[in-house]
């Protein structure tokens, strides 16, 4: 590991947009960020009111994370003192556990130097989150498609893309293994056929900027959001009142709780005003697309992963 601090930034993410179940994801302009140092023990500091209760040695779970990344290859790392700021909410739908998993394999990549490719570092945190669709968006940034069979992971990274997006966040949290616990235990065949062709089409809208058969498929959903709508009471209304200020479609974030409301380029800021005043006991936020994925770099802003 080279002297001096360094600084590890790693965006949010959404996962699903509706019919894309644990396989697609994008990634959002929110950040875990990490600033790193040598140490002679595990330290890990936050000011963030959120992370302040999290462990401060080595069972952080970004440590953690580290330190079993390294182990797999061998290496045995160097403690540091880091501390850690994210403006990712917890528990809402936003790939928070998915960056920080991000965070942990960049930390062992370049405290223990281990060359790790894109490839490696996705299959890795792909092993650890069990799919693609948030870590993928997290490491490589933009809209991710993904797929996780047998060991092996395949994803379509897309840059090319632009939208906007106003996330209606709730003050609750929902765990995403409470929100798992509603899904059906199988599906049947046709349902199966139905709701994949809903996902194919959702993709082929995106890729061609089909903006409002993208909002109709994403409503089409019967993977996952028909089950947890009921656990987000205000979803329906919601909705309704977004598509009514512009927005083109309307998702749950991941398993939820935070809505999220997709828009047009330029048509975000309005949306995020009315949102606001209609739920003032919410948060609603303006967010855009991070097209560059998780990157490591020295204070000096020089990118070194």
């Amino acid at each position: 590991m080279n002297d001096g601090k360094f600084v590890i930034k790693v965006p949010a993410s959404s996962a699903n947009l509706g019919p894309g179940f644990d396989s697609i994801g994008v990634a959002l302009n929110l950040y875990l960020s990490l600033e790193v140092e040598k140490s002679e023990k595990w330290e890990c500091y936050s000011t963030t009111e959120e992370l302040k209760d999290l462990p401060s040695d080595e069972q952080h779970f970004i440590c953690q994370i580290a330190l079993q990344t390294a182990a797999k290859y061998g290496k045995e790392l160097q403690p540091c003192k880091i501390t850690v700021e994210s403006e990712i909410p917890l528990a809402r739908g936003l790939g928070s556990s998915a960056s920080a998993i991000i965070a942990g394999i960049e930390l062992a990549d370049y405290v223990g130097e281990l060359g790790l490719t894109k490839k490696e570092k996705l299959l890795l945190s792909t092993e650890i989150e069990g799919h693609p669709d948030n870590v993928g968006a997290s490491l490589y940034g933009g809209l991710v498609i993904g797929s996780y069979e047998q060991g092996e992971v395949d994803v379509v990274s897309i840059s090319d893309i632009s939208f906007e997006m106003v996330a209606i966040i709730p003050k609750e949290s929902l765990l995403t293994k409470d929100s798992r616990g509603v899904l059906p235990i199988e599906f049947s065949y046709k349902n199966t056929i139905r709701a994949s062709s809903i996902a194919n089409v959702l993709v082929g809208a995106l890729l061609s900027n089909n903006w409002e058969m993208a909002g109709k498929m994403m409503e089409k959903d019967i993977f996952h959001q028909p089950y947890r709508k009921p656990l987000i009471p205000f979803y329906d209304e919601a909705a309704n009142f977004a598509k009514s200020e512009g927005a083109f479609g309307v998702a749950l974030s991941g398993a939820g709780p935070t809505v999220l409301c997709f828009c047009e380029k330029g048509k975000g800021k309005s949306l995020e005003q009315s949102i606001k005043s209609a739920y003032p006991n919410m948060t609603a936020k303006l967010l855009s697309i991070d097209y560059t994925g998780s990157s490591v770099f020295k204070l000096n802003n020089c990118i070194v992963n």
